[in-house]
């Protein structure tokens, strides 16, 4: 036995650097396959597989804990077998000569566009609707509020942050007054988004007999705003009648007139009208992953459906829900919607984003419409309250600034509000950001609307606020001290993840 074991150890002694380099090469091939028919960019693909041989075993490890796309096929995963909600709206469905009045003949720029968003999303964009933008929380809480208690049937609650502060707490109570009246209630929070106040808001919920829950609650540390797969969606949807969404938390920080110690400047949106059904929609979909209860088969006992959306129309405004998350079949959904509006340009572009930290093709899209003569307007805080986004975003602007953007800078409080406006006639709005996070690795919900008279509201607001801002120059990109831009540049490198 010694003998065959000596004889076996000798063995193993010659053959060992063979077995070695086989595994290190068939691991190599391995990981160089996969990023071959996974990676889409070439650059990521030619970077990926040099890594893999130049530094051999190192290489194939990296790649498999940075390289391979896990976020898509988790969030598929989860949301998998779930059914839609999904809404008869034909009659709200603008006819084609409807469409040739408000956004132009079938060859007209935003005609292309609405084209190009329905097939992308799947739903179809829809008359009648009425859309009031709101500065913050000083115009939505009280509205929202005061929708909360006029609610006789449902209300529906979906925020990223709902806060346990004086701000939170009218809004539990609200909740609370409308259980007590028999209104069916139910509140969605994300799972990181409940845990930045301590004690969290959840427990004052329940507490008032309101259902709630938590969207992937996760045992992270208590603040930890780079987690993945998060709801980031803000949506209050009240008897199927009027909606609210865009930037805004519950949060006592978001209500200026309060003098809150942390403030935070916001825009929200008040909408009636068919488009509230894609509202609820989005919202029964999020409530049903989260608890398994679907909203659309809850009937009371008389046969009531107190869930029933109201197709009636309110206004003139065309509009449309836009949803977007990780678990799209195509994750660069809302990509394609920016960089069409980009493309159907062909006087202005404004866009106000806390986060700016967009790829190179949007970019480049960017940098091409401002080549074209489009005046592009990027209104972005001066004080982020991410740090290492906003020293990520500094070491980026130079592609947008070289090619004729104008970049703008403004003041304190730190500003949450996400629009675009492209030539006053469209407008987007909702809770995604410019960045790799709000497009790939968080669930979203934005609205966009042709609609003049709004797009021209938010265009003077975007300019009221351009006339408070300090001009960002290409100049001042390119003069930061070295340290600064070594540091920025190192936050780039995170910016896909960020």
């Amino acid at each position: 036995m010694a003998e065959l074991l000596e004889t076996a150890w000798r063995w193993w002694l010659v053959l060992w650097p063979h077995v070695l380099a086989t595994s290190i090469v068939s691991v190599n091939v391995a990981a160089s396959l996969h990023a071959l028919l996974t990676k889409r960019d070439t650059r990521s693909t030619i970077g990926w597989v040099g890594l893999i041989w130049l530094s051999p075993g190192f290489g194939a490890i990296a790649y498999t804990v940075f390289g391979v796309n896990r976020i898509r096929r988790k969030a598929s995963k989860l949301r998998a077998g779930q059914r839609e909600v999904i809404h008869r709206l034909e009659a709200a469905v603008p006819s084609d000569e409807r469409l040739d009045d408000a956004i132009g003949p079938a060859d007209a720029p935003l005609r292309s566009l609405a084209t190009l968003v329905g097939e992308v999303t799947e739903r179809p964009l829809l008359d009648g609707n009425t859309v009031e933008p709101l500065a913050g929380g000083d115009a939505a809480y009280p509205q929202m509020l005061e929708a909360i208690d006029a609610a006789k049937r449902s209300i529906g609650l979906a925020s990223y942050i709902f806060d346990n502060d004086p701000t939170g707490k009218l809004f539990v109570e609200a909740l609370g007054r409308a259980v007590d009246r028999g209104v069916e209630v139910r509140v969605l929070v994300d799972g990181i988004g409940s845990r930045y106040s301590f004690p969290t808001s959840v427990g004052l919920l329940e507490h008032r007999g309101v259902p709630v829950s938590r969207f992937l609650p996760t045992t992270v540390p208590l603040y930890f705003p780079y987690a993945n797969l998060r709801n980031h969606r803000k949506i209050l949807v009240v008897d199927g009648t009027v909606g609210f969404t865009g930037g805004l938390n519950i949060r006592h920080g978001c209500w200026l007139s309060k003098n809150p110690p942390h403030p935070v400047r916001d825009m929200h949106f008040r909408l009636t009208g068919p488009v509230v059904t894609q509202l609820l929609e989005v919202f029964a979909e999020d409530w049903a992953f989260a608890t398994g209860e679907r909203l659309d088969e809850l009937r009371h006992t008389d046969g009531s459906y107190p869930w029933a959306p109201n197709l009636g129309f309110t206004g003139a405004s065309l509009a449309r829900g836009v949803r977007y998350g990780p678990d799209d079949t195509d994750v660069g959904r809302i990509k394609l919607v920016l960089i069409a509006a980009l493309a159907s340009a062909r006087k202005s572009v404004r866009i106000m984003t806390p986060y700016f930290l967009p790829d190179d093709a949007i970019c480049q899209a960017l940098g091409v419409a401002a080549l074209r003569g489009v005046e592009v307007d990027i209104v972005l805080p001066q004080q982020n309250n991410l740090a290492l986004v906003g020293w990520a975003s500094d070491a980026l602007l130079w592609q947008v600034l070289t090619r004729g953007c104008n970049v703008w800078m403004s003041p304190p409080p730190f500003d949450h509000t996400k629009v675009m406006v492209v030539d006053s006639a469209w407008s987007l709005f909702g809770s995604g950001n410019w960045d790799e996070r709000s497009m790939r690795l968080n669930f979203e919900f934005n609205v966009e609307s042709y609609d003049q008279q709004l797009a021209a509201a938010l265009d003077r607001h975007v300019e009221e606020i351009i006339g408070r801002s300090t001009r960002r120059s290409l100049a001042e990109v390119d003069g930061r001290s070295l340290p600064v831009r070594i540091r920025d540049g190192v936050a780039r490198l995170f910016a896909p993840y960020l």
